[in-house]
């Protein structure tokens, strides 16, 4: 509502994941939008879709298309009635040609973060489908804003204390070049900070291997990258290559895995971490007593150390503070609703100093659990569709 009225006066295109599991109430909700604010029949609406495959599972599976966890090498089968969705990562293309019909505002279910980016390219230079470096350096860009601000100063650890006024922070900009080429920035007047530091850091993101950065569209190699300094918050992209994208796409499938609840409570100096300690192994204790087993216990002493281990070493005996958090996952519902009950028993039948209690009983929560899987491209048919808004 805030955005489109300038979008339709200024010919901006948008490109948005925002279908969800529901393109078709999207674009409604944006063509009612558009009526609330006059706007009806000034622009077009591109639609998205043929990445749900939800429907198509038994079929699949029936033609020996295991859908395998690519973690875990375990076949879909195992979890099959447990399945609540099942979507394929698309890529660029469709939502080109939904660009190229005249679409203002392209909406997709699910797609790739950096073909959100790639598409506009593409559709403003006429690249082609087998350009496989500026395919890759368009994916490059992608990946460097698809995280927001975490490229212009935000969760930066390089010199993080002087990145200016984060609280009015300024969002990446891509200006790219029809050779490839192009520059990250962010508007002037805003805070954060666009360097090469900040880029390289979001770089890393979600990294597996640097020389094969798979997507439907490519397999860019990060090893590649030039950043050059080109300025105050200005950082040039360039020198990227890239190869043929490999002929399957992912699929994010979603199950349920059971239940779980997470119960924390915080001890004082002195003898924090031991009292966190005796906590959990008296909190143990009596689990065991009552009979109740779960899949998994997880001990965790935040301020101690839940975020580094091991490496973290021993502990100092001086800590002001130190947060017991357990959390329990387990199949049978009931057993988790009766460890909520054991936390605050702890509070008056435990070690001393505790406090952190406010909040209450923990809550049980259901396991919605993620398949990471891969399906041949010929399975899937991207279906795109362009209307008047």
């Amino acid at each position: 509502k805030q955005i489109l009225p300038a979008c339709v006066e200024k010919n901006i295109r948008v490109t948005a994941n925002a279908g969800g599991v529901n393109v078709e109430g999207c674009a409604e909700a944006v063509r009612g939008v558009a009526r609330e604010l006059g706007l009806s029949g000034k622009f077009r609406i591109g639609l998205v879709t043929g990445d749900d495959i939800m429907d198509r599972l038994d079929e699949m599976l029936s033609r020996g298309i295991e859908l395998r966890n690519m973690d875990t090498e375990e076949p879909l089968s195992t979890v099959r009635d447990h399945i609540q969705s099942a979507n394929v990562y698309l890529g660029a293309w469709p939502m080109v040609e939904a660009l190229n019909q005249g679409a203002r505002i392209v909406i997709t279910g699910r797609a790739t973060d950096t073909g959100l980016t790639l598409a506009p390219i593409i559709h403003e230079f006429g690249w082609k489908e087998d350009e496989w470096d500026k395919l890759s350096a368009g994916t490059i860009a992608g990946h460097i804003i698809e995280c927001g601000a975490q490229s212009s100063g935000g969760n930066c650890q390089y010199d993080w204390r002087n990145i200016p006024d984060l609280t009015n922070v300024g969002f990446p900009i891509v200006e790219a070049e029809p050779d490839g080429t192009f520059v990250v920035t962010k508007h002037e007047g805003t805070g954060g900070r666009v360097s090469v530091p900040t880029i390289k850091e979001q770089l890393l993101y979600e990294m597996g291997d640097p020389h094969e950065y798979l997507t439907p569209d490519c397999v860019a190699d990060f090893t590649s990258i030039n950043l050059e300094d080109a300025g105050q918050d200005r950082v040039r992209v360039h020198g990227i290559k890239g190869r043929p994208a490999t002929e399957f796409l992912k699929v994010s499938i979603s199950y349920t895995a059971g239940y779980k609840a997470v119960g924390t409570l915080v001890y004082s100096w002195p003898d924090a971490y031991d009292k966190a300690q005796a906590a959990d192994k008296i909190l143990r204790g009596r689990l065991e007593r009552l009979g109740l087993s779960f899949d998994k216990i997880l001990t965790e002493y935040v301020g101690a150390n839940a975020t580094h281990g091991h490496l973290a070493g021993e502990p100092s005996p001086d800590l002001a503070e130190v947060q017991l958090r357990v959390g329990v996952r387990g199949s049978d519902r009931k057993a988790v609703e009766r460890f909520t009950k054991e936390i605050a028993p702890l509070i008056l039948t435990g070690p001393p100093g505790v406090t952190g209690f406010a909040g209450g009983r923990p809550k049980v929560e259901e396991i919605v659990a993620y398949w990471p899987a891969l399906i041949p491209k010929s399975e899937i048919e991207p279906r795109v569709e362009v209307r008047e808004a």
